[in-house]
């Protein structure tokens, strides 16, 4: 902390400052609380999505079991064109949300594929569209959750450094200045006592 200067102007300026900080922090808690609030829902949506993920890739293992055999190929028979994110703001903080999700099929004859490929196909739009929301909720949370700590910080860092000493800077020049003016009262009485002494000296 900086050296703070013991006199009336300093002590006016460290009172700006500290009432500066107690206006500011109650902002910064509230702050605080609502990206905790976000983050803790965007964990949960980021959950929400990898299981369903997952329900649906075990649904295809359970289901369709013919796909670990060579002979039918399924390669290329979903395809992303196009994805669309937009920026949401979320309490000062911008974080990606999935606006649009473009697949193209290709085409395939229902006489050279058997006929569980269109539930395959099904699913694997499926896995796809919640795949790209996976990695984009993976972002959401990651974004908030470094906001939640950048705040958390400065929460802390006024809550405990910046009021704490801006108290006591101001205690430190109240206290100075109170000496300096008992210093002050107890020397006039001095030079009083020595004038009147020095007058009585001479009326002698």
């Amino acid at each position: 902390m900086a050296k703070v200067a013991l006199n009336k102007s300093s002590l006016n300026k460290q009172k700006r400052s500290l009432k500066t900080f107690n206006r500011y922090l109650p902002a910064l808690e509230l702050k605080r609380r609502q990206l905790m609030a976000e983050r803790k829902k965007a964990e949960e949506a980021l959950a929400e999505t990898s299981n369903h993920l997952a329900d649906v890739e075990r649904l295809v293992k359970e289901q369709l079991p013919m796909l670990a055999y060579d002979d039918v190929s399924v390669d290329s028979l979903v395809n992303v064109t196009n994805v669309k994110l937009t920026s949401e703001n979320i309490v000062g903080t911008s974080v990606p949300r999935v606006d649009n999700i473009d697949i193209s099929f290709t085409p395939y004859s229902d006489l050279t594929k058997p006929h569980w490929v269109d539930y395959l196909v099904e699913l694997l739009q499926q896995m796809v569209r919640l795949r790209i929301e996976l990695q984009v909720r993976k972002l959401r949370h990651k974004e908030l959750d470094k906001a939640t700590r950048t705040t958390s910080q400065r929460v802390n860092l006024f809550s405990k450094v910046l009021i704490p000493q801006t108290k006591k800077s101001i205690q430190k020049i109240q206290i100075y200045m109170s000496d300096q003016d008992r210093a002050s009262v107890l020397n006039a009485k001095l030079s009083k006592g020595k004038v009147m002494a020095q007058e009585a000296k001479g009326g002698q």
